[in-house]
């Protein structure tokens, strides 16, 4: 199975380490969370469909692990959260752009941490093209670029998370069979690729160029992960400032691996700040 290197943490002061996972119910991957977290000690680590109201989110977990920890969730789906070794500064929930639902605010995340504005998105699915919701989708990207706009070129930013998009053919197990799915199809390739466009940089795609490098292998799909039948719909992506400091991006499969898993992985990018 081709596959990206395991993720190694390097030791060093000025070492800035980023990690996005989707975990697909955060109290059902904390078996997988907490421990990772010991083990590897990023700067930071931004989550995914964490699946749970704000009351009842284990915070304390990563206050006792030592992380402060910022979230905003929903009953079952959705939910987004933010753990560092660092002081979180300036959040936000949602685009604050005057459209904003509660599902909006339960899927994106924006803060400082030393310096770097971090945008942490659970960007829609969208079903299926013919939905209502990929039109959603669509104009989550819009929206997505209209606040870049305001930040690609003020300050070091990073944006993350689960994307819902396999940007290149390159990214899918079946690109011809998929073309149509609402994470490849060429409408959504297209926003994704006109916000990226703004100045900002795939740092996976920056050091590897290798095929067959995913971070989302589908439940449904048996043995997907023995096939290596995935998606790279997980991404870490830097505005030019500071893409020049990044120093690797890694695929890390063990949580994939590890007993009762999320769909997703973890994918890290290390910046020399």
């Amino acid at each position: 199975m081709e596959q990206s290197q395991a993720l190694q943490m390097p030791s060093g002061s000025n070492l800035f380490t980023v990690a996005t996972y989707n975990v697909n119910s955060i109290r059902a991957r904390m078996h997988i969370v907490i421990p990772w977290l010991k083990q590897h000690q990023p700067s930071v680590l931004c989550m995914q469909e964490t699946k749970v109201v704000d009351a009842d989110f284990p915070r304390a977990a990563f206050e006792e692990a030592g992380y402060f920890v910022v979230f905003r969730g929903q009953k079952s789906y959705n939910g987004v959260a933010v753990a560092s070794r660092l002081p979180i500064q300036e959040v936000q929930y949602g685009f604050q752009d005057g459209e904003d639902t509660p599902e909006d605010q339960a899927r994106l995340i924006a803060c400082v941490i030393n310096g770097v504005r971090i945008v942490n998105t659970y960007v829609p699915q969208g079903r299926e093209i013919t939905d209502s919701m990929f039109q959603y989708k669509l104009k989550w990207f819009e929206r997505l670029n209209s606040l870049f706009s305001r930040w690609v070129s003020r300050e070091p930013l990073l944006w993350c998370g689960d994307l819902n998009v396999a940007p290149e053919p390159m990214d899918v197990y079946d690109p011809d069979g998929l073309k149509n799915h609402v994470c490849f199809h060429e409408d959504v390739r297209r926003a994704f690729h006109a916000v990226k466009a703004l100045g900002l940089v795939d740092i996976f795609r920056k050091f590897n160029q290798e095929p067959k490098q995913y971070t989302f292998y589908d439940y449904r799909f048996p043995k997907s992960v023995e096939r290596v039948k995935g998606w790279r719909i997980d991404h870490i992506l830097a505005n030019e400032s500071l893409a020049v400091r990044a120093t690797g991006c890694y695929i890390d499969m063990e949580p994939r691996l590890a007993e009762k898993p999320s769909d997703h992985t973890v994918l890290a990018a290390v910046f020399d700040v």
